[in-house]
C-alpha cells in the first residue's frame, strides 16, 4: 500500500522559517517593507507550498516575533529577533 508524500512544509516552524529566508533575499523598500507578493509568490510556486501552508507558515512567523505584517496586509517588516536570525 502507498501512503501519501510528507509535505515539506506540514509542520508551520518549517514553514515560517522557509518565509524568512525567502524574506531575506528580498530587498526591502522604503523603511523596510517588504512586499507580501515578494514572499507568497516564491513560497507557493518556486518551493511547492500550499497556500494553507504558507497561511500557517506567516502566522507562526508572526506569533513568534520574527516578522510584523502591516494591517493592510500588504507589507510586511522584519523585527529586531526576526533579523537577528539572519545577522
Amino acid at each position: 500500500m502507498k501512503y501519501a508524500a510528507a509535505r515539506p512544509f506540514a509542520d508551520a516552524e518549517m514553514a515560517a522559517r522557509k518565509l524568512l529566508e525567502i524574506a531575506s533575499t528580498v530587498e526591502p523598500v522604503q523603511d523596510g517593507r517588504i512586499h507580501i507578493e515578494k514572499i507568497n509568490g516564491p513560497f507557493l510556486y518556486s518551493h511547492g507550498g500550499s497556500p494553507a501552508e504558507y497561511g500557517a507558515g506567516l502566522a507562526h512567523a508572526i506569533a513568534r516575533g520574527w516578522l510584523w505584517k502591516h494591517e493592510s496586509g500588504t507589507y510586511v517588516k522584519f523585527t529586531p529577533a526576526g533579523a537577528e536570525l539572519f545577522a
